[in-house]
């Protein structure tokens, strides 16, 4: 940055700092450089000091609006930015904006630091929190309070000065490290690719080949057929390629993906946040962490995750049984390896239901896959999504979408007219490439509020949904990667349909083992016989999915779940034994983990979902640490949440569906969340509806 300038004169030469004009406060794409932003986060960063110090020094004693409301308001200009940021680095980098992402971990750290530690402002919020029950304040705002005073004390507000700046620098440093983490991983699946000759192909589907070749394109050999470390062009190459050899080098790049060097780093993080823990009186990380969850404690985990464990490993056992009968035949092995797996399992499957993956995806074309989602959204809460292909994006391979609430006669070309229909625009970007991190997700470039001094009244959110599916003509999905769209689009809905008043409750601003229901409910309706009948068309006759093989999707539900569960459960259980330690001296990630595997009987044939090496959930920040169980503890709320649609025998009934809207994914965190699902369910959930869900429970 050039320091002769002044700011004003950056804000009127940068377009990431001038008003951004475009519809719907959308960023604008295509009119800014990767070098703009170093600049731009400067100036923001600065601007949002300058209003926290006037909140900070305002003579009139604090009240909800003029600290409380007011600190939600402040740093919108640093949230447009970083939020842009952020989005780009994970769907769309490229060799400047990581270098900028490095620049930028320890500064915005810092800031952060600056923000929570904020004497003068902290003073103001800690005096209304001790007041709190004589404030007459509503419950989101209660609510509102309550939380930001919780953000100020984790953040460190209540330390001694010297452990604050301890613990500033230790947030720095954790910033740096998580992007180094994040970074190597995504430099590992960018260059791996497995070269693939024509009689290299066998076993393979037509899909799986013309996916392949097109991965090949993309990499500039038109001709040839490449295998990447994508999801979803990897699980298919190792559930149906004839070549044993290959799919074990395949599996060996992808469970080793991000090395001996991410090791290295994460056993860093692993001792920062052990510190970080101590500094505010916990024994280890988990206890800091789980103190703010719906779980509580790591009593409660534990004893979730071993009720999965131990059915999980019995039903894995027999599954393996199944498995060697046929390894001598087609997999040319004594016993079952790990990269044999899915590749037999496929085998009996078909076998066991007569159910063939290559007789399935023909009826999971993308296009439709992405009309059912946005249908059920319709039939359940009423939106409608109206595309607009004169929106320019970050890459041509996203579609840009109007949400509305009242379907409008005409599509609007600004965000006038039917304003008051409009709820929110999504953003859907559903290809892998390697620019783009691997798995899937949901972020937001903005976040839903309704408290504002905007005309409107209020700030519509805009979602962007994430996936990695091998780009194919057409581009035809697995039944799991057809959940994972339903999945995401789960996440996207509770972004987009948020109704309240504050930013920091908005949409999934939740607890984090709150945050996955409302993604893994909206995957029940994928399997609804309605659903598939009216989108599960064949690609080219247009054929509905036949009833006989809707059944035997039914049947198949619970196949290979002991193998699933295996591989999640175990990688939840390594997370909570390694964030539970008190003791991180001469940590070895790599021992740990086969040692910890050891003692819980890992079956040799299975390797967890996600090893240290790769588990960014754990190490790309810390959202999932002490936390990836999130998934299981949502699936219980899902499996009995949806009975409750089950039960009334319509999937879309009208008054269950309001309730799901208004409790579940209207609310956002504006009320502790078992208040908000028992508002929903009327009771309490139960843990038999996931375990019958997942066909554990004994017989």
């Amino acid at each position: 940055m050039d320091t002769h300038l002044s700011a004003s004169n950056i804000a009127n030469t940068n377009p990431l700092l001038a008003p951004w004009t475009t519809p719907f406060g959308l960023p604008p794409f295509g009119a800014f450089k990767p070098a703009d932003f170093l600049p731009a986060f400067a100036v923001a960063m600065k601007s949002h000091l300058h209003e926290l110090d006037a909140i900070a020094a305002n003579t009139s004693p604090p009240t909800f609006e003029n600290t409380i409301a007011a600190f939600d308001k402040s740093g919108r200009l640093l949230s447009r930015i970083k939020q842009l940021f952020e989005n780009l680095t994970a769907s769309e980098t490229s060799p400047e904006l990581q270098s900028v992402e490095r620049d930028m971990a320890a500064p915005l750290a810092a800031h952060s630091n600056a923000l929570y530690t904020h004497k003068a402002l902290f003073a103001r919020i800690d005096s209304l929190f001790q007041q709190r029950v004589n404030l007459r304040l509503n419950s989101e705002q209660h609510r509102m309070l309550e939380r930001i005073h919780l953000d100020f004390v984790r953040a460190g507000a209540l330390l001694a000065l010297e452990a604050q700046k301890r613990y500033a620098k230790i947030i720095e440093q954790l910033a740096e490290l998580t992007t180094a983490f994040t970074q190597n991983v995504l430099a590992a699946e960018a260059q791996f690719q497995l070269v693939l000759h024509k009689d290299d192909l066998a076993g393979l589907p037509d899909a799986v080949v013309a996916a392949a070749k097109h991965a090949s394109a993309e990499r500039g050999d038109p001709n040839g057929y490449v295998i990447t470390l994508s999801r979803s062009l990897m699980m298919p190459f190792l559930t149906y390629s004839d070549r044993r050899d290959l799919r074990q080098q395949a599996f060996t790049a992808w469970t080793e993906r991000g090395g001996a060097k991410n090791l290295a780093v994460a056993e860093k993080i692993m001792a920062l946040r052990l510190e970080q823990a101590q500094l505010h009186g916990y024994d280890n990380y988990s206890d800091y962490v789980l103190v703010d969850t719906m779980a509580g404690s790591r009593q409660a985990v534990d004893d979730l995750l071993m009720r999965l464990w131990e059915p999980a490993k019995e039903k894995a056992a027999d599954e393996c049984a199944a498995l060697n009968q046929l390894t001598n035949l087609t997999a040319g092995a004594a016993h079952v390896e790990p990269w044999d797996w899915r590749y037999l399992a496929e085998k009996v499957r078909a076998s066991r239901y007569d159910l063939h993956e290559a007789e399935i995806k023909p009826y999971f074309p993308l296009s439709r896959m992405v009309e059912a989602i946005f249908d059920c959204a319709h039939r359940l809460f009423g939106i409608h999504f109206i595309e607009r292909p004169d929106l320019k994006s970050y890459h041509p391979d996203v579609k840009t979408y109007e949400v509305h609430r009242v379907k409008p006669q005409v599509k609007s070309e600004s965000n006038s007219g039917k304003q008051s229909s409009l709820i929110g625009i999504f953003l859907h970007d559903n290809f892998a490439r390697a620019t783009k991190r691997g798995g899937a997700w949901m972020d937001l470039y903005r976040y839903q509020r309704n408290s504002d001094d905007s005309a409107d009244g209020g700030i519509l959110p805009i979602v962007v949904n994430n996936n990695n599916f091998a780009k194919g003509e057409p581009t035809l999905l697995s039944f799991d990667d057809a959940r994972t769209l339903f999945h995401e689009f789960g996440h996207g809905l509770h972004g987009l349909l948020s109704n309240v008043h504050y930013e920091r409750l908005s949409g999934t601003s939740v607890l984090k083992d709150f945050v996955e229901l409302p993604s893994q409910l909206f995957e029940h309706w994928l399997g609804e016989p309605e659903v598939l009948k009216r989108f599960a068309l064949h690609y080219q006759t247009n054929e509905p999915i036949s009833d006989a093989l809707i059944a035997k999707l039914k049947q198949a539900r619970t196949f290979n779940q002991g193998f699933e569960n295996v591989e999640f459960v175990a990688s939840a259980l390594i997370d909570m034994a390694l964030h539970s330690l008190s003791n991180m001296d001469n940590l070895d990630l790599a021992r740990f983990e086969t040692e910890q595997l050891a003692k819980l009987g890992m079956p040799k044939e299975i390797v967890m979902r996600h090893r240290f090496p790769h588990f960014q959930h754990l190490f790309s920040g810390a959202s999932y640490a002490s936390g990836y169980y999130v998934y299981l503890w949502a699936a219980v709320l899902d499996a009995d949440g949806f009975e409750a649609f089950s039960d009334a025998g319509n999937p879309f009934d009208p008054a269950i569906a309001k309730r799901l809207l208004e409790n579940i994914y209207a609310a956002g965190n504006s009320k502790p969340p078992m208040d908000l699902y028992r508002a929903f369910r009327g009771k309490e959930p139960t843990v038999e509806a996931m375990l019958r869900k997942k066909g554990l429970l004994p017989a």
